[in-house]
């Protein structure tokens, strides 16, 4: 008896990745998520340089300004509660001194930069077709840094919106890395602070914009983590005890769907091998001092060695 309805995955066979990747992430807090599993498995990965960044207008303009290199100058900043902030960014950048913020900021588009530059995949995860105009210059912000509500103008992407967004991101990316693998997704987290209806509403928006640019022989591509979560695992067991964002089991499940159309299989051994690692590294000793446990570091030196002999960038 079969007692799930699966969504059917089929395995890339152009440019999947493996441990020779370059993998940039940007978006919202989900690509964390997918971000946090690959660096598990040691591979290589750059994630949100400016933060979690939940609409696409956002993730256009930081993909643009790292680009055209900009430099971010202190009269772009505004203070509040006792902190410095950009609008272009989320509060992971921010910080009670301003120089400290220029730095973060400035940081953040020369590794964008140059990981735009070399990267082989870009998975990008748009949460929200909601945004905030702040009315004082009438810009689109990223993050509202817990500036009264009174000050922006809330307003939804239209399709056609977020479909010229998404198209000026693909042709950004392409000026610098013609051949990079693109891959869309839609968050599972709901954002229900905006109303139910509202939030189905903006997840359609984004699907629906979304599958106006993906074309698989342009290599841009959709992964379907929200359908995964609506059809495959349509149970509020599967979700953190705020049932707004997936939990560890829900994560691990997507993780491994995945991994099944995304990740070489060539990889598996390696992957097997990191897991090894890790699990010897975070194990607890009953007696640190104990020669069984000095073998048992001995061997798993051995181990590390014998992987960073075949792949010299991953480093425990």
């Amino acid at each position: 008896m079969i007692l799930q309805t699966r969504i059917p995955l089929k395995q890339q066979q152009y440019n999947p990745i493996n441990y020779q990747s370059k993998i940039l992430l940007l978006g919202s807090c989900f690509s964390e998520n997918i971000s946090n599993n690959l660096s598990y498995y040691k591979f290589q990965t750059v994630q949100n340089p400016f933060g979690i960044l939940f609409q696409p207008k956002a993730i256009e303009r930081l993909v643009l300004n790292s680009i055209n290199e900009k430099k971010y100058l202190e009269n772009e900043l505004f203070l509040h509660n006792e902190q410095w902030h950009s609008f272009d960014t989320h509060s992971l950048l921010s910080s009670s001194s301003k120089e400290l913020v220029i730095k973060n900021l400035n940081q953040a588009i020369s590794l964008t930069h140059g990981t735009l530059k070399d990267t082989s995949h870009v998975i990008i995860t748009l949460g929200t077709a909601w945004v905030y105009r702040y009315i004082e210059d009438d810009q689109l912000v990223a993050n509202c840094h817990k500036v009264p509500q009174k000050k922006f103008l809330k307003e939804i992407l239209s399709i056609n919106d977020i479909t010229e967004s998404l198209d000026a991101l693909v042709s950004l990316i392409r000026s610098v890395k013609h051949d990079a693998s693109i891959i869309f997704t839609v968050s599972p987290v709901r954002h229900l602070k905006d109303g139910f209806v509202e939030n189905q509403r903006s997840k359609s928006h984004l699907n629906a914009a979304i599958h106006e640019v993906v074309n698989e022989r342009k290599n841009i591509h959709y992964f379907p983590s929200y359908e995964i979560m609506m059809d495959e695992l349509r149970d509020y067991r599967f979700y953190k005890e705020d049932m707004i964002h997936p939990n560890k089991v829900a994560i691990n499940y997507i993780w491994e769907r995945f991994k099944s159309v995304w990740i070489s299989e060539d990889t598996e051994s390696t992957m097997k091998t990191v897991d090894t690692i890790q699990k010897g590294l975070s194990h607890r000793p009953f007696n640190p001092n104990s020669e069984e446990h000095k073998a048992f570091l001995k061997k798993l030196e051995q181990k590390v060695k014998l992987l960073q002999e075949k792949l010299p960038h991953i480093s425990f």
